[in-house]
């Protein structure tokens, strides 16, 4: 995947004209250059074209909606991308996370509290590009620069979500992770998500690594607490 263009514009998809430019105008006060669009096929016609730097978007938008739009950027890019929305389900949290949006914003919110939910997601970004290079467990290899994982020299397609968990788990080899230190990892700004996305999360990077999680060579589960890469000792 192409790296993100943290200089690029923040794309606004939101159907709504005047929620659309309440956020453009509390972004550019912070000096954030912006772009708006009220479609969510164009939204997706636009992104191909000229990769975000960072997407908020929109769940009911016409034409396509905000789930399928977040599926097929995942595709594209690890852009960052926060969702806004009125209804404040827990499925839905769940299916937005799920689907690899950074964040979950649920409408009506403040325009000032989102704008610090965009800065602390790309200042997460910012560090993870810092981060050390090179993860090796066994067969395993995780590559920060090239943004790749292979196992056994075959290359392992991870969603952006997928990828900064088994990031975190390999930086600390016997470290045991509680739901909530993952969550904060893949999630910025100390938004409310429910545990279990964890467990969805890493369900499907065991089944990508072929993880038997009764015998497992990388991802262990710790009872009662949460997860941890297995180290030599427990590996």
């Amino acid at each position: 995947m192409p790296p993100i263009n943290l200089q690029a514009p923040i794309l606004i998809v939101e159907d709504d004209h005047n929620t659309a430019a309440l956020i453009a105008t509390y972004l550019q006060r912070e000096g954030f250059i912006t772009q708006t669009i009220h479609d969510g096929a164009e939204a997706l016609a636009v992104a191909r074209q000229q990769p975000p730097g960072f997407v908020i978007l929109d769940v009911m938008l016409p034409q396509l909606d905000g789930w399928e739009i977040c599926r097929e950027l995942r595709k594209l890019s690890d852009v960052p991308i926060l969702m806004l929305t009125a209804r404040e389900e827990e499925i839905d949290r769940v299916l937005g996370l799920s689907l690899g949006a950074d964040d979950y914003v649920v409408k009506p919110f403040s325009p000032r509290e989102l704008v610090e939910r965009v800065k602390a997601i790309l200042r997460r970004t910012t560090r993870q590009a810092k981060t050390e290079s090179l993860f090796i467990h066994g067969d395993l290899i995780l590559d920060t620069e090239k943004r790749r994982v292979t196992l056994a020299d075959q290359a392992v397609e991870l969603t952006s979500v997928e990828y900064k968990l088994l990031q975190a788990l390999m930086s600390a080899p016997g470290k045991a992770f509680s739901r909530d230190d993952l969550l904060s990892h893949i999630y910025a700004g100390g938004e409310s998500v429910v545990d279990r996305v964890v467990d969805v999360h890493i369900g499907h990077l065991r089944q990508k690594l072929s993880d038997d999680p009764a015998e497992s060579r990388f991802i262990q589960t710790v009872r009662g607490f949460g997860y941890r890469f297995a180290d030599e000792e427990n590996g």
